[in-house]
């Protein structure tokens, strides 16, 4: 097992975006000086000496032992999320899901309390919402999520996290992240924010006071729907030592390593980086929960991150031009997007997505989800599937799909209603787009004439 990533080659921003998306983490490979970045398609790596073995194992000799925990693909992947979002390191395990479950059970335990923003993507309300309680800990929901005061209200003193997403799917929203933080340190607890829609390129969320972020990378970060991947970054800005009473995880002994105490000794004194969270959600959770990413997975994403900024620049502009269409088209009642200067949100997009507001755009069709199945079905250049984050533009009707296992009242407050559309902009000639749009409200208004 390995503290090399995130011990001893720290990340920096000594380069810009496009360089580090390109070139962090990753040198030509020693043994063949192989550029591309090789692909370790194996379990296990062999030990010098018995010494060696036992020091891996202790967590005293940085080293590769087994692909579950760490692998040289992966591991350059890791170093190079951790250099885009500013952190002191990184972990990819094999889904988003993945990613917020084990940050969560990094922090929290039985009997322990999440405080969350209710403007959540389906998957993640369903997990905090049903499945965390299963396991004793308990998610509270704060009653406004702009309001700071809404979330110190919402903490306990069992809490150990706030969670939010800075640009919630599909609600569109905007996370007003520095003020939730502030909020979040004020009570004694880390902020984690999911940075799926925005990537580390269009918000810098530590800049911002957030401690970790979670991503699905299986989104934005790969590109082009073909892997399954999360990721969890660590800012390194949360000294876990100062309260020993609400993180015991950290400032007890882990017997399963000879004792060794996380704060301790993987904190800033010990390391020269505080590294203490990502360290244990790798040795301790990835270890014993096994949701581990493949090096193909690992390097599909590599290959993804090279273009991060070239995409979302023009992800970007496609989503304002498509969400300026929308917003003029008289079959829409009402259109989602923080880019939009008509946005409620408009203001924090500018202030946490200077870039853009990611291309995730949302409308209502006039007459419901009579109108809204025909317009989905009549669609051709727009893929009707509920990923996001393609290259090709996608399209879905949540209320039937992602939040169909929500109450309506939750669907509302997660900012579904029966005739919500979901499009993800991709990369396609714009114009194509909207003339595919003015398509699909064709036939919706016939069909709604004919009935």
């Amino acid at each position: 097992m390995t503290t090399e990533t995130t011990a001893n080659s720290v990340p920096q921003r000594s380069q810009g975006f496009d360089t580090l998306q390109i070139h962090a983490g990753q040198e030509a490979d020693p043994t063949t000086g192989s550029r591309a970045l090789p692909i370790y398609q194996t379990t296990s790596f062999v030990f010098d000496s018995a010494e060696q073995a036992a020091g891996r194992f202790a967590l005293s000799e940085p080293g590769h032992i087994y692909t579950r925990i760490t692998n040289p693909t992966t591991q350059v992947v890791e170093d190079r999320l951790a250099a885009l979002e500013g952190g002191v390191g990184a972990l990819l395990v094999s889904s988003g899901q993945s990613a917020e479950l084990l940050a969560i059970l990094n922090l929290a335990q039985a009997g322990d309390h999440i405080v969350a923003s209710p403007s959540l993507y389906g998957g993640t309300f369903n997990l905090f919402k049903h499945t965390l309680p299963k396991f004793g800990i308990e998610v509270g929901f704060v009653e406004d999520p702009s309001d700071p005061q809404s979330w110190k209200d919402a903490a306990k003193p069992n809490t150990k996290a706030f969670y939010g997403e800075v640009i919630p799917n599909p609600r569109g929203d905007v996370l007003d992240i520095e003020a939730v933080a502030d909020a979040a340190h004020e009570v004694g607890v880390p902020l984690i924010v999911d940075n799926t829609l925005t990537t580390p390129y269009l918000t810098q969320a530590f800049d911002w006071g957030a401690d970790i972020t979670v991503s699905s990378a299986t989104k934005y970060l790969s590109g082009h729907g073909t892997v399954m991947a999360g990721a969890i970054v660590d800012s390194g800005n949360f000294d876990y030592s100062r309260d020993p009473g609400r993180f015991p995880g950290f400032n007890q002994p882990d017997f399963t390593y000879n004792g060794i105490v996380y704060a301790k000794d993987f904190g800033e004194d010990a390391q020269g980086a505080n590294v203490a969270f990502i360290t244990k959600a790798r040795v301790q959770l990835l270890r014993d929960l096994g949701c581990a990413i493949s090096p193909f997975n690992s390097f599909q994403l590599a290959q993804g991150l090279e273009t991060l900024s070239l995409r979302m620049d023009r992800h970007v502009d496609n989503a304002l031009a498509v969400a300026q269409f929308l917003e003029g088209h008289p079959q829409v009642l009402a259109v989602t997007y923080p880019g939009l200067p008509s946005s409620p949100h408009f203001e924090l997009a500018q202030k946490y997505t200077p870039r853009g507001a990611s291309a995730l755009v949302s409308f209502d069709i006039e007459g419901g989800r009579g109108a809204g199945v025909p317009f989905v079905e009549a669609l051709k250049v727009h893929s009707h599937v509920t990923n996001l984050g393609d290259v090709r533009s996608t399209v879905s009707h949540p209320a039937s799909t992602t939040h169909s296992q929500l109450s309506e009242e939750q669907q509302v407050a997660a900012g579904v209603r029966p005739g919500t559309i979901r499009l993800s902009v991709g990369l396609e000639d714009v114009a194509d787009l909207i003339a595919d749009l003015e398509a699909g409200f064709a036939v919706a208004k016939a069909e709604g004439e004919d009935r």
